[in-house]
């Protein structure tokens, strides 16, 4: 229910009228001085800027009202408050079916997104049209607009997977948002008040044009809201999604405030980037000496831990966040997964239990209990509260991997396809995603289509053995035993050194490798010999599961020694090191 209080305040007359309401002299040399608003300027304004402060005090009422109607989620009504709904205006309309700038919703064919339309092509609305608004009040009134074009979106997609939702559906309201905003910051620049900003419009904008699929100019953009106002943590979030590689992260980087936020930035998007080096730990472990409870820092040590496959410590962590606030959801969706691959049921039911007494409605909640369900092999059911969590948030990327991987376990095989294109569309880095869409390929026998994905998987997570080992299996089926041969070799040195992970094609991940010069086989053999014996003094050893298809694949080609040296090594493997103590 809206507060009463704010629908009465924005009834009152603007402050402007008892300002103008003077009397002073018509000839007076003060007539034309600016009257300061006393008692509210002061008191409720938040910028330094006189004239942002003067429009800020007129329209608290309104704001007030607005903020009342956004917080009990009417945006409809909250954005018309400052910008009233004129169906002769043409700057926040939308477009009418027959104009040639509407956004289109649906797609005859194919899968893709819609394309949204960037708001640099449609004309741009007269400057004396735009509204005479602060920031704030702007910035709260298109945001509503914003937020209700997405729950129009959502309502236009129905059901989770259904025949009306194809990931082709688009928020219409970008395009008149993106029009308005670009006028008003020509509007700022042709006044030079551009060092005036606050940062909440150009965060806005960053987002419609990312929205738009125009990735550079929504860097730009958030990089200048950060820069005006680095306290903006939303603004940090939807920079982090932009950054796909570690090169454009440290691109990036320099142009940063150099602050606190810019450390938690930089720790948080090398998770999402699944960078696990040692400069990330001690950055966290700084950190977290000066905030050691921080349960944010605590959460990306976890997730650390939980990509790089150290389950037993990960755990830890969780359980520590756990006991530290039992009524903290985020996250904890990581933390089932971490219990579901541990095979850890009765600590799983815990936790679904406890997250279910807090709130059945977050999508965090869903996932845990569908990863409680997968566990008990009732996948039926998982995919059930998997749905539910869409529904809930159809951008929560670990609802629609994890109900790709539960319709593969049914073998209903499209609807896993459909499931892992919509978590790519979400987060592109979510190399779980590319490497169940090859495995899906592969069990409809669609090699070359699985090879696509498992390069793309094999490139985001360069250091996992399992994705090496897939694209080297799968090479083996179309008959390229040469690429075979290095897949496989890069899945025996996964995790042990960085390597450039193998281009799409085949070329060659291993630099003059027995592949490339046929003249130098026999010296690569033994030094692989010479390396493997060198890991078994000290304890470590090669998966004979990979060593055999090597074999296999050097006889394929007809080199023999190869075969025999590597075959000499899986036997190796399975006898185990030699007992020192043994007599000869």
């Amino acid at each position: 229910m809206v507060d009463p209080l704010a629908e009465l305040a924005s009834s009152l007359p603007p402050p402007a009228d008892f300002a103008s309401a003077d009397d002073t002299d018509s000839d007076s040399p003060m007539r034309d001085v600016e009257q300061p608003i006393p008692g509210i300027q002061s008191v409720f304004s938040t910028s330094d800027d006189t004239e942002e402060s003067r429009l800020e005090a007129q329209e608290l009422g309104n704001y007030l009202l607005a903020k009342s109607y956004f917080d009990c989620r009417e945006y409809d009504r909250c954005s018309a408050v400052f910008l009233p709904p004129n169906p002769t205006s043409n700057i926040l309309s939308s477009p009418s079916p027959e104009s040639p700038t509407q956004t289109p919703t649906k797609s005859a064919k194919g899968k893709g997104k819609a394309p949204v339309e960037s708001p640099a092509a449609v004309p741009k609305p007269p400057s004396d049209s735009l509204p005479t608004l602060s920031q704030k009040s702007l910035f709260l009134a298109l945001y509503a607009k914003y937020i209700a074009g997405e729950k129009r979106k959502d309502e236009d997609s129905e059901m989770i997977l259904g025949p009306m939702d194809n990931g082709t559906i688009a928020n219409k309201e970008l395009v008149g948002i993106g029009r308005t905003l670009e006028a008003w910051f020509d509007t700022r620049r042709a006044e030079g008040k551009e060092g005036r900003n606050q940062g909440w419009l150009e965060y806005l904008y960053g987002i419609v044009l990312a929205k738009g699929n125009s990735d550079t100019a929504a860097k730009q953009y958030l990089i200048k809201a950060i820069n005006i106002n680095p306290w903006n943590w939303a603004a940090w979030l939807e920079l982090k999604d932009l950054l796909n590689s570690l090169e454009a992260l440290r691109a990036t980087y320099p142009l940063l405030p150099h602050n606190i936020l810019t450390l938690l930035f930089n720790i948080d998007a090398s998770q999402s980037l699944y960078l696990t080096s040692p400069e990330i730990h001690s950055s966290l472990t700084e950190l977290l000496r000066i905030f050691p409870t921080s349960p944010f820092l605590l959460t990306q040590r976890a997730l650390l831990h939980y990509h790089t496959k150290s389950y037993d410590e990960a755990s830890a962590i969780f359980s520590q966040l756990i006991q530290q606030d039992p009524h903290r959801l985020d996250s904890l969706d990581h933390y089932s997964n971490v219990l579901y691959v541990m095979s850890n049921r009765p600590r799983l039911a815990f936790l679904a239990q406890l997250a279910t007494a807090t709130d059945k409605f977050r999508p965090e909640t869903c996932c845990i209990v569908g990863n409680y369900y997968s566990l008990k092999s009732e996948h039926e059911k998982a995919v059930m509260y998997f749905r539910r969590a869409l529904t809930l948030d159809r951008r929560f990327l670990s609802a629609w991997t994890l109900m790709g991987h539960e319709y593969v376990e049914v073998k209903n095989t499209h609807a896993a396809i459909e499931a892992y294109r919509r978590a790519v569309d979400v987060n592109r880095k979510d190399y779980r995603a590319w490497y169940g869409l090859g495995q899906a390929y592969e069990v409809l026998e669609m090699h070359h289509y699985a090879l696509f994905y498992f390069q793309r998987a094999a490139a985001l997570r360069p250091s996992d053995r399992q994705m090496w080992q897939a694209l080297g299996a799968c090479y083996e089926k179309i008959d390229r035993p040469a690429q075979a041969v290095k897949a496989f070799k890069r899945a025996l040195t996964a995790g042990m050194a960085f390597i450039e992970p193998m281009m799409v094609g085949g070329s060659s991940s291993f630099g003059s490798s027995s592949l490339d010069n046929n003249n130098n086989s026999s010296s690569s053999s033994s030094m692989m010999v010479e390396q493997q014996q060198q890991q078994q003094q000290r304890g470590v050893f090669l998966d004979p599961e990979l060593l055999y298809p090597i074999a296999v694949m050097y006889e394929r080609l007809g080199e023999l020694e190869e075969t025999a040296s590597y075959m000499e090594m899986v036997l190796a493997q399975e006898e185990g090191p030699a007992d020192p103590d043994a007599p000869p």
